[in-house]
């Protein structure tokens, strides 16, 4: 490994340290690396110190930028911004200021395009990664630029070409993964396939050969094609915004490509340094994840070739031969990339490397084949005929994911600490360093040895003192955890269920196992599959000593099961009485409905949904299950005094069949959480919902747009974590 491939190695661990609150660590690492190196007389040590301390410095200024960016805008009434996202009365969305804060935005009133040039005012709070405006109002400046319209309208062309594949096809060719559903997110998690959801190096590379191929067989030269190559992938990665992996990909792409033409070779490790020293310029890309994983994937595949040369495996058929490296060298990455998937996602698959084996040809022709009907898109005729053609690749991608990620014990769910985190990551660079060595016994030795602490050393959950509503993305269903100061979890809903697996197995019970406790108590709103299609899994894997729900006679085979798992695993069934209140480690919950009467007289299980509230010291939350309009009435008319919360569990996923306005005018929340599948069929959430939460006051989020959702209280103040963010609900947005 080249020199400026160490040294930028350094620099990047100093940034990620110093990003970290590590900053006197690195400063310390620094003056041994000095001394080391004046004692050893190797300028290199020196060098590769220095790097590390410029990488902390430029954290350490970066963070103090953005203080006080966001300082600045706090101070604004109303201030310029570029949207990321499209805008309307009720949504959340996200875009960037000229000093580079992240800006989310809950919408109240005015909208706006993706790419937009807007003005925003409203009440400004900052938040971890930037700033917040509540209550927003926006007003359009300036329409999306040039690569916004290209964006734009390259999703409508793949929505046209690829129908019912688009979700997929928008992921693999523009990074846009808003409308995948769980599930296949999940079955792709487990089966070590996420990395192809988004965009990287592999599909930036796969469309370049293709690019290249095609204009030499049609007769360009070779210089030409590689030209307008660079050139055609160049205007592709600005067009999908430059995610960080593409970038170093195309950058990589370039500098190849220079190489070959004026026949100088170069060290991939110095291409790879090239191409990753994009934080170089913007040291915050250093946190994305995806340029982490894009980064170590291709260092692990130089090291796997590497490593391959020399296990001489000339004497091996071809076809196997090639086999054989291809295992070796996926198994090599899979180690490698472990730590970071580990720390992000809890999991670690197991069967990635005969997985990505499998998926790598069909990856190799789909790929060019979504990048053509995306080009043909003003053909339309065309492009569907693509589509087509791309339809059965799709299907195999998704079978290879589900049939891997269905293998008992194809992955192992983890919960790794920091230390444990940085445990395995050295783990990890002593398995690189030990496969691209001559001699790798002290790095083999020092991986095994990292191992065995990590053997060793308990995974303690964490501990807090705050009261947790987990909103869990179980896609179009409902899935809500509680969780107590004392790690006591209490499971409302339990989300849907389909051939071959239910929310249950695969979100709800992964998510609390991650976090340790035990379940004291499960609710179910009412037996529609949507929310007791995991209820079995749940019952029998986290064992809660109680089940309630309203006693309505549903007919689902999900409810059926939920019930005989509860009297099989010994919890106790009762039903939800109003009126009745349960107190487990100081959060006070209290049934307000359904009535036992009300629920004789009904045929609909929505109508019979068991709504809760949930009591902090003075916060509140109200869970109304997919309670419609009838039982709103009902409770208006029953328990107006106990409907006023601070957060509102939206009924029925945000369908115009519920949240009436006067029961919304008695509820007065401050904080509307909508659990929705992306891009389901039912159209949900309801614009007019979302518009009267908004006009209400309430700052909407959505499981589809923002993924999981949790709210925190201490009893007087209200914590939000959505979408990689958090912030405080500002007092100010009560009424």
């Amino acid at each position: 490994m080249p020199l400026v491939a160490f040294a930028l190695l350094a620099y990047l661990l100093a940034l990620l340290a110093a990003f970290g609150d590590r900053f006197a660590l690195v400063v310390a690492a620094t003056i041994v690396g000095v001394l080391a190196a004046l004692a050893l007389r190797r300028a290199a040590i020196g060098v590769i110190a220095l790097a590390a301390f410029a990488g902390a410095l430029a954290a350490n200024g970066t963070k103090r930028d953005d203080e006080w960016c966001r300082a600045a805008i706090a101070r604004l009434t109303s201030f310029t911004l570029v949207l990321d996202d499209a805008v309307r009365p009720g949504a959340f969305a996200r875009g960037r200021v000229a000093c580079q804060a992240v800006v989310s935005l809950a919408v109240a009133t005015g909208q706006a395009p993706a790419g937009a040039t807007v003005v925003a005012g409203g009440n400004v709070v900052i938040t971890r990664q930037g700033v917040l405006v509540q209550r927003a109002s926006v007003r359009v400046q300036h329409p999306p630029g040039v690569l916004a319209r290209l964006r734009t309208s390259a999703g409508i062309a793949i929505d046209h070409a690829f129908g019912t594949d688009a979700p997929l096809a928008r992921a693999l060719l523009i990074a846009d993964t808003r409308d995948l559903s769980p599930e296949l997110k999940d079955r792709f998690a487990v089966s070590g396939m996420a990395h192809i959801l988004s965009i990287s190096g592999l599909h930036v590379g796969i469309i370049a050969l293709a690019i290249g191929l095609v204009l030499q067989l049609v007769g360009v030269a070779r210089r030409a094609a590689s030209i307008a190559t660079v050139i055609v992938v160049a205007l592709y990665v600005a067009m999908i915004g430059c995610p960080a992996p593409a970038l170093r990909s195309a950058v990589m792409l370039g500098v190849a490509m220079v190489s070959r033409e004026l026949q100088r070779p170069t060290s991939p490790w110095a291409i790879l340094a090239i191409g990753g020293a994009q934080p170089l310029f913007e040291p915050r890309v250093v946190l994305d994840l995806g340029f982490q994983l894009s980064v170590v994937g291709v260092a692990a595949l130089i090291v796997g070739g590497r490593f391959v040369r020399r296990l001489r495996l000339r004497q091996m058929p071809r076809a196997l031969r090639a086999a054989a490296a291809g295992v070796i060298g996926t198994l090599i990455a899979t180690i490698a990339s472990a730590p970071l998937v580990a720390w992000t996602f809890g999991r670690v698959s197991l069967i990635a490397p005969i997985s990505n084996l499998l998926a790598g040809p069909v990856i190799a022709v789909l790929q060019p084949m979504l990048f053509l009907g995306m080009l043909l898109g003003p053909a339309p005729t065309v492009s569907r005929f693509v589509g087509d053609g791309a339809h059965p690749l799709l299907l195999a991608l998704d079978a290879i994911a589900s049939r891997s990620a269905s293998i008992p014990g194809a992955a192992l769910s983890v919960s790794p600490s920091p230390v444990a985190a940085l445990l395995a990551g050295f783990a990890a660079i002593a398995v690189l360093v030990a496969c691209a060595s001559r001699d790798a016994r002290i790095p083999a030795l020092a991986a095994l040895t990292s191992v065995a602490v990590l053997v060793w050393l308990p995974l303690v959950p964490s501990e807090t003192t705050l009261v947790e509503l987990h909103m869990l993305d179980v896609g179009q269903g409902d899935a809500i955890a509680l969780r107590t100061p004392h790690g006591k979890w209490i499971v409302v809903d339990a989300g849907r269920a389909w051939r071959g697996g239910d929310a249950g197995r695969s979100t709800v019970v992964p998510y609390i196992a991650r976090r340790g406790g035990t379940t004291d108590l499960f609710v179910l709103s009412h037996p529609h599959t949507d929310h007791v299609g995991g209820g079995e899994s749940v019952i029998r894997r986290l064992h809660p000593r109680r089940y309630i729900d309203a006693g309505f006679a549903g007919g689902a085979d999900a409810y059926r099961a939920s019930l005989v798992a509860a009297k099989e695993e010994g919890a106790l069934w009762t039903r939800a009485t109003p009126g009745e209140r349960i107190a487990i480690d100081g959060v006070e919950l209290e049934v307000l409905a359904p009535d036992s009467a009300w629920t004789a007289s009904l045929d609909d299980p929505n109508l019979a949904s068991v709504v809760i509230r949930v009591s902090v010291g003075e916060i509140h939350m109200l869970l109304m299950g997919d309670a419609e309009r009838p039982e709103e009435d009902w409770l208006l008319a029953h328990a107006p005094g106990e409907l006023q919360a601070d957060v509102l569990k939206v009924g029925h996923h945000g369908s115009t069949t519920s949240t009436s306005p006067a029961f919304l005018a008695r509820v007065k929340p401050r904080l509307a959480l909508v659990s929705v599948g992306a891009g389901n069929s039912y159209g949900l959430p309801d614009e007019p919902v979302l518009r009267a939460l908004a006009a209400a006051g309430a700052q909407v989020l959505r499981t589809d747009r923002l993924g999981t959702i949790v709210a925190r209280t201490d009893g007087h103040r209200l914590f939000v974590e959505a979408g990689g963010d958090s912030w405080e609900l500002s007092p100010s947005s009560m009424h």
